[in-house]
């Protein structure tokens, strides 16, 4: 009854009112980067050459872009709205803005990849700037509004869940520690039986967050749906925003990451995102609570401190 009444709710948010924002051209090679793996070949063809030639590909019509690809109109046009722009006319405006950011110095192009013949100088350059790229694209496409409605869901949760295997496990482990410093009752179980069985418990006035870059881990989504169906308020942080893990998300914040390459893979490059993600919900939280949880970390603190002092001054 509960899933029913909030999946009601979630078609009516998503159909009414209010058509989506389209992308600023600053999250346009984040969206590409994000959406590429799941586009057919033909689409996945288009957003390169939009990705890799924004200026060029301004200039080009519709049927230009087609043709340059080896594609067609239609397919274009789907690109486009897969995206997040209604039309092609709205991603040449963007492609347009892009390209003058890249000329500007202030949207620099990507390095090439990893290689191993990669002097270990160079290895740290391009790290750094992959970094640097993975923060600016998700804090660009970052729904500030959802943010702040988790944000809000968190500061009034009698119980916070946090699911997330492997890399994203780490990072599930890192949310938590942080609200537990500032008096939240929060757990990241690690096993999949006991995301499941810690679920069961949750209901209204609770909240479950589920950490997926692919948004398709089963042992993720499992845990999630159970708090969903709770009744509890559900968010996901994921790569991918029409994942199969937002189906059962109240709220969704979405990450951008670095390109996979043979020696940098996904749960990599993803985790960067993620953590800003984490420290952005975290500071939310910490700014709507402050009375309490300034005390909180500063007692938190002192209990480190005291146990990092030399064994013959402590108390």
């Amino acid at each position: 009854m509960t899933q029913g009444i909030k999946e009601t709710c979630k078609d009516a948010g998503a159909s009414g009112g209010v058509p989506p924002v389209p992308p600023a051209p600053a999250a346009l090679a984040a969206k590409v980067r994000a959406l590429a793996p799941t586009m057919t070949r033909s689409m996945q063809r288009v957003a390169e050459a939009v990705a890799s030639d924004p200026a060029g590909c301004a200039a080009l019509t519709v049927t230009g872009l087609a043709e340059r690809t080896g594609t067609s109109e239609a397919t274009v046009v789907r690109t486009a709205r897969l995206l997040g722009y209604p039309g092609y006319r709205d991603l040449r405006l963007a492609l347009a803005g892009l390209a003058a950011q890249q000329q500007s110095g202030r949207a620099p192009a990507l390095t090439t990849d990893i290689t191993v013949d990669d002097p270990i100088a160079d290895v740290v350059a391009k790290l750094a700037h992959d970094e640097q790229q993975t923060l600016a694209d998700t804090a660009a496409g970052l729904d500030t509004v959802q943010l702040g409605a988790a944000v809000a869901a968190l500061v009034a949760a009698r119980r916070i869940d946090v699911y997330g295997i492997g890399a994203s496990g780490l990072v599930a482990q890192d949310l938590t520690q942080k609200l537990l410093r500032i008096g939240l009752m929060a757990h990241a179980p690690g096993d999949p039986h006991l995301a499941v069985t810690n679920a069961v418990q949750l209901r209204a006035g609770d909240v479950a967050v589920a950490i997926t870059h692919s948004g398709s881990t089963r042992d993720v989504i499992e845990p999630l749906r159970v708090a969903f169906e709770r009744g509890a308020t559900t968010v996901a942080i994921t790569g991918r925003p029409d994942a199969p893990v937002t189906q059962y998300a109240d709220h969704v914040l979405t990450t951008s990451t670095a390109r996979e390459s043979e020696l940098r893979p996904a749960a990599m490059s993803s985790r960067t995102g993620q953590l800003l993600v984490v420290d952005c919900l975290f500071v939310g939280v910490a700014q709507r609570t402050y009375e309490t949880a300034a005390p909180a970390l500063a007692a938190s603190y002192e209990a480190l401190a005291h146990r990092r002092s030399p064994r013959g001054r402590r108390a």
